[in-house]
């Protein structure tokens, strides 16, 4: 087995963190962006953004989160969705993830046989770089999910950290030290999922 496949096997949905992290912010700076930067995307286009949320601004993200899912959960069941948020807020930092639809719109324009085929090669493209960015900060022993409250959030992030009109968020990571292992995992046959001819 190979130390990348040691590594993939490492990344897990990790939902109980905290905030005791020994690596800087300025290491964990540069692990996320170095991911990023060495993660492919379609004709190099290197749409992929990511905004890092740490302290303050990470606990207003969970604010924000909270506050509109309020008005949309029944009342007995927001005590739990609390809960949820607030194990994201327990954590170190989130990082957003946004593709930059301007980059995609002039591609469109250069590329028009390829024209259509754009908007997913985007999604792929944030794909690769938040499982990159996950992948990187698991073996630093630091836990981390991806979660998808976009674009119910998508308004009042763009107000509060300014962000531009173009980049369009896809996911948010909260990240962590690891407060308890993710379950086992279970694997579907192999027989099911692959083919393989000569």
């Amino acid at each position: 087995m190979t130390n990348y496949i040691k590594s993939l096997q490492k990344r897990r949905s990790i939902y109980s963190i905290g905030n005791d992290v020994s690596l800087s912010e300025a290491e964990l700076e540069s692990i996320i962006f170095d991911a990023i930067k060495e993660t492919p995307s379609a004709f190099n286009s290197q749409s992929s953004r990511a905004v890092i949320l740490f302290d303050n601004a990470h606990h207003a993200l969970w604010t924000i989160v909270e506050n509109e899912l309020k008005p949309l959960t029944p009342e007995e069941n927001f005590p739990q969705t609390q809960a949820k948020l607030a194990s994201f807020a327990a954590g170190k930092g989130t990082i957003l993830f946004f593709e930059d639809t301007d980059v995609i719109a002039s591609l469109q324009d250069q590329f028009k046989l390829y024209a259509a085929n754009f908007p997913l090669w985007s999604e792929q493209s944030t794909g690769m770089a938040q499982h990159s960015v996950w992948t990187a900060l698991a073996e630093k022993e630091i836990g981390a999910t991806i979660q998808h409250y976009n674009p119910l959030i998508d308004e009042k992030v763009a107000e509060k950290w300014n962000i531009p009109a173009s980049w369009r968020l896809t996911g948010q990571m909260p990240f962590g030290s690891i407060k308890a292992p993710a379950g086992d995992k279970e694997y579907m046959s192999d027989t099911e999922r692959f083919r393989t001819f000569n």
